[in-house]
């Protein structure tokens, strides 16, 4: 089992008081598994994404990835288990200014030590990038740079990647492209893949279906 989650509890202080995001949400997931992550805006489905990728620590409950207890790791340890471990493809691309765009969908591959030329070939030819490697992200547009940040992502061979609303800013060919790529990796290297999505067409392709509601999953 890569991923293991037990009695989740998370909520966030507000004037009005203590509010309550997720309220005891357990899941397994297998390597090499995919599972879309359903359910309304304010669902908890983002919160999930962010305790999942070690960004922020649950009120109570346990988190276990790839054999480390999450909760228990300090924030050093959490960033080099985000480098090494886990891919995250969020609604902020986060590319590096002074990179172009080559150089940026490299950047982590080589960071972790998983460099491999001809997958970034293929990353690049599948998601339309050949002509844009030379441009910096300045000169890219909002989808342009989506498509580099989930190439990055996807460049370094993580363990779990973690997509919150990944082709939100694409065209239906191109969402479907990132898609291909994504189950891609997780065939052929053992990953897994957890999809936050409000398309029930992209998630009926995952291996799984997880619908949240207030903070709870829902079957």
């Amino acid at each position: 089992m890569l991923l293991t989650l037990r009695q989740i509890e998370k909520s966030f202080q507000t004037a009005e008081g203590p509010l309550n995001i997720l309220r005891g949400v357990s899941l397994d997931l297998d390597a090499g598994n995919s599972l879309s992550l359903m359910g309304e805006s304010g669902s908890g489905k983002s919160t999930l994404l962010h305790l999942l990728a070690g960004l922020d620590q649950p009120d109570s409950g346990e988190i276990n990835l790839a054999g480390f207890e999450l909760t228990r790791l300090n924030d050093r340890a959490r960033a080099a288990l985000r480098r090494g471990t886990v891919g995250l493809v969020f609604q902020q691309f986060n590319l590096i200014p002074s990179l172009n765009a080559g150089a940026n969908l490299a950047f982590h591959a080589q960071l972790s030590g998983r460099h491999d030329a001809h997958w970034i070939q293929e990353i690049v030819a599948k998601l339309g990038l050949v002509d844009l490697l030379t441009r910096y992200p300045e000169q890219l547009s909002g989808g342009q740079q989506q498509r580099v940040a989930i190439g990055r992502t996807l460049a370094a061979k993580p363990l779990l990647v973690l997509a919150d609303e990944p082709t939100g800013n694409l065209d239906e060919a191109t969402g479907d492209a990132v898609l291909d790529l994504m189950l891609q990796m997780v065939k052929t290297t053992g990953a897994a893949l957890i999809m936050a999505t409000h398309s029930q067409r992209l998630a009926s392709r995952l291996n799984g279906q997880l619908k949240l509601h207030a903070g709870q999953i829902v079957t």
